[in-house]
């Protein structure tokens, strides 16, 4: 997984990235947890997601939001991160612009930042959020929400609240043509601490069903 650096709106952003195996390879990019909270595109959740993407075939990508790592700037309260998430989805379509289709992957703050990123990119076609933060960020831009995916969450998540994930869930399976499937994970808390096997059985599973086409 070679580290690239790639040009941001507020200077350089530091990233790993896995070229896809052909030319038409599919895209995949993974948003990190909170940079104040201590989330880096090596948080754990982060890099298993990677590696599914990468072992399916996928050019894929995690980088770190700016002031994180080696990337310049300083956290912006998501305006800006959005604005990276960006700025890295257009550098690894500038290496597979033939790509017929792209995921966004996010866990907690990166999920929020990758279903804003949703709303704004019509080639993203799925998308897997991991304990979006319903509870405390403003998720009604997701009117219409474009396109299906996955959420999911731990029962016991003691940070985002099961609740308001499950009024998001419900709010969003009201919208036609799409299809929020919904993962509740028992015991697990925000950072799966020991469910990170369920957690990835249920991100696996849900790949299978919609990539089997």
């Amino acid at each position: 997984m070679p580290e690239v650096i790639f040009p941001g709106p507020e200077g350089r952003l530091e990233g790993r990235f896995n070229p896809g195996p052909r030319p038409r390879a599919p895209v995949a990019m993974i948003l990190h947890p909170h940079p104040q909270g201590g989330g880096t595109m090596n948080n754990r959740i982060v890099q298993a997601m990677y590696q599914t993407f990468v072992r399916r075939g996928f050019a894929t990508l995690r980088f770190n939001f700016r002031g994180v790592g080696k990337s310049q700037g300083v956290f912006d309260n998501g305006i800006g991160e959005l604005s990276d998430a960006a700025a890295a989805l257009d550098w690894v379509q500038s290496i597979h612009p033939e790509a017929q289709t792209t995921w966004i992957a996010g866990f907690s703050f990166g999920a929020w930042i990758g279903m804003q990123l949703l709303m704004r990119r019509p080639e993203i076609k799925g998308f897997i959020s991991i304990a979006p933060p319903a509870n405390m960020y403003d998720f009604t831009f997701l009117a219409p929400c474009p396109s299906s995916g996955i959420i999911i969450q731990g029962d016991a998540d003691e940070v985002v609240t099961p609740g308001a994930v499950q009024k998001l869930v419900d709010k969003l399976r009201t919208q036609r043509h799409i299809t929020i499937h919904h993962d509740l994970i028992p015991g697990a808390n925000h950072f799966f601490a020991d469910e990170m096997t369920d957690l990835m059985k249920s991100v696996d599973d849900y790949l299978d069903m919609r990539l089997s086409g």
